[in-house]
């Protein structure tokens, strides 16, 4: 039987033309970007392509473009780069209950060194309040940190909004958009964000880097220090392949975003649809709120979800327990607990997350099985 993948919010698969693009940079063009002989030159090039490219599909410039190793180091280097460097002017920062672990744990380690954090909390659908963001604001808050798309429940964030409200009030604005690319809008000039972190294995690009914007004019401390690399804001070599493969897996993605995004969201709602209907009790997190078009978050009672997904798996369906990064942990996350999920709901929480290979097939199957499991589980 075909194997069903629906965890794509975990990860994706690199694609072939992705996969082509980079082979050359481990092999006859695998040499040092910052080796001044013709080797290195020709790596240096496809570096600037790359960086070129990313700015370009961002709406940056160049130099605001900074490669880092990952999502998580791209969000780490923009709240401690620039809490850091701010400090002098305040040493508060606000950001969200429902942000990832990377934002979150950034964030304990700036409150050992003195900051004062405020996470606001957020809806029982996953929103951020407008309103209680600028009440949050305060004149000695440096900055604001509001994930564009949840990575469990999918709910999008007013960022344009939130942003433009930060900006009045002379605090800047970081956005993890990890989750974003293919499903939503990632110009940084409409989103008035001042910070901006995207993963490359998100969107069908290799593991291992990521990229961070940084609006020209706004000062960071480099979180890894050596070298001059990345204009001096993330000293090591440069992963030439990788970042030529991040640049090349966001033009493919970026490419009739739109149009590709409404299919894959009719395909969920149909999924949806047809797990409400077949699965007494389910409950869709977020449900009502903005969300990507390919999340879907389900809470069904009277399952245990790692269970459930155990015997998904068993039966050819790739799922996640909630969060992957939550994976192994008993108790509920940190999202389901901020949304107020109820103890007989949270103990069954499944995300199932399409992809572009996604099909009629697949949702067809996995609307059939999970039903047949669940009704199974709750016998037993």
């Amino acid at each position: 039987m075909q194997r069903i993948y629906l965890d794509h919010a975990a990860t994706t698969a690199v694609r072939p033309e992705v996969l082509e693009a980079m082979l050359p940079y481990f092999g006859e063009r695998g040499y040092n970007a910052s080796s001044i002989h013709a080797e290195g030159r020709a790596a240096r090039a496809a570096l600037d392509d790359a960086r070129d490219a990313v700015a370009r599909l961002l709406g940056a410039k160049r130099k605001e473009i900074v490669f880092t190793g990952s999502g998580s180091e791209a969000d780490a280097t923009a709240l401690a780069g620039v809490a850091r460097r701010s400090a002098g002017r305040g040493r508060h920062i606000v950001s969200t209950a429902i942000e990832h672990h990377a934002v979150l744990h950034a964030l304990e380690a700036l409150r050992d060194e003195g900051f004062e954090i405020t996470l606001l909390p957020v809806s029982a659908r996953g929103e951020v309040s407008p309103a209680g963001f600028a009440a949050a604001l305060r004149p000695d808050t440096i900055l604001a940190s509001v994930m564009y798309a949840n990575n469990e429940i999918g709910t999008v964030a007013p960022v344009a909004q939130l942003a433009a409200i930060a900006r009045e009030r002379g605090v800047l604005f970081h956005t993890d958009a990890v989750q974003a690319p293919g499903y939503l809008p990632l110009e940084v000039g409409p989103l008035g964000v001042d910070l901006l972190s995207i993963s490359a294995h998100k969107f069908y690009g290799p593991k291992g880097v990521g990229a961070l914007f940084v609006r020209d004019g706004v000062g960071i401390e480099p979180l890894i220090r050596g070298g001059n690399q990345e204009f001096g804001r993330r000293a090591g070599t440069e992963n030439v392949a990788g970042i030529v493969g991040l640049a090349r897996a966001l033009e493919l993605t970026l490419t009739d975003r739109e149009a590709r995004s409404a299919g894959i969201a009719a395909l969920r709602d149909r999924l949806q649809a047809a797990l409400v209907a077949g699965i007494p009790g389910l409950v869709v997190n977020g449900a009502g709120a903005p969300r990507l078009a390919n999340n879907l978050s389900i809470a069904v009672p009277g399952v245990d979800s790692e269970q459930l997904v155990v015997r998904l798996d068993l039966e050819g369906v790739a799922v996640s327990a909630g969060s992957a990064c939550a994976s192994g942990a008993m108790e509920a996350s940190h999202v389901i607990e901020a949304i107020g999920l109820p103890p007989s709901l949270a103990g069954g929480v499944l995300r199932l997350s399409l992809g572009r290979e996604t099909d009629e097939r697949a949702v067809a199957r996995v609307a059939e099985l999970l039903p047949r499991l669940v009704a199974e589980m709750r016998a037993i």
